[in-house]
């Protein structure tokens, strides 16, 4: 566990803030475009994110206050990065955009089951998330490498260097299904790749300069995202 640098009330404060902004962007973005809030699959979605969220956020405000303090940081020092969030930004907006157009104007027919099934594997890919917090606590959302921290080569990360971004590709990718929404399948699955061959080569680079041990680390643990294939 990692100490944060801020007071417990001003954290407290952060986090609140960013929820609320955080679910009234996504209310807005799936509600509006569908012109209704009779819309179920939206509805099951964010209590299939949000719910967790909130106890994962409480869990670490009282357990691990430093990792949730890196949770909280958006600002990218490597241009890299901040080339991705403006390459990817308006294919993620479209990816929640669409849904809920998608059900205003009945574009896609989406059999219930689907809609359960994805519902299920969004949950499983949250899950794949939570696992890495519990095993890294320097899993910060921006590129950085903080004082003190560690390679980690235990748990998710003996298989993959980058468990995170493979429980967000699985929570992601099957977002547009869990809406309802075949159309919306394309511009995520945009938004998913730019993420992973953008972020994930220059992270590793800056892994590699600032973190003793991680060049071994890579070298023991040889594919990034997917065992076998990358």
């Amino acid at each position: 566990m990692t100490q944060t640098t801020m007071t417990r009330a001003r954290l407290v404060k952060l986090v609140l803030v960013r929820v609320l902004i955080a679910v009234g962007a996504l209310l807005a973005l799936l509600f509006i475009p569908a012109g209704t809030t009779r819309y179920w699959q939206a509805w099951a979605w964010l209590a299939v994110v949000v719910i967790p969220m909130l106890f994962v956020g409480t869990y670490l405000f009282f357990k691990d206050p430093g990792l949730l303090e890196r949770r909280m940081r958006t600002r990218e020092t490597e241009k890299p990065q901040t080339l991705m969030i403006k390459l990817s930004l308006f294919w993620f907006l479209a990816a929640f955009i669409i849904p809920g157009l998608d059900r205003r104007f009945g574009w896609s027919r989406v059999p219930t089951e689907v809609v359960w099934a994805s519902l299920l594997l969004v949950f499983i890919g949250y899950i794949m998330i939570i696992l890495v917090f519990r095993e890294n606590s320097y899993a910060s959302r921006v590129v950085e490498v903080t004082e003190g921290q560690k390679v980690i080569d235990t748990g998710p990360y003996a298989v993959v260097r980058h468990p995170m971004y493979l429980g967000s590709m699985v929570l992601y990718g099957f977002t547009p299904l869990a809406l309802g929404s075949y159309w919306a399948v394309l511009p995520m699955w945009v938004f998913i790749p730019i993420l992973m061959f953008l972020r994930i080569p220059n992270e590793e680079e800056v892994l590699k300069r600032e973190l003793p041990g991680y060049a071994e680390y890579m070298q023991k643990v040889k594919h990034r995202i997917l065992p076998g294939v990358w």
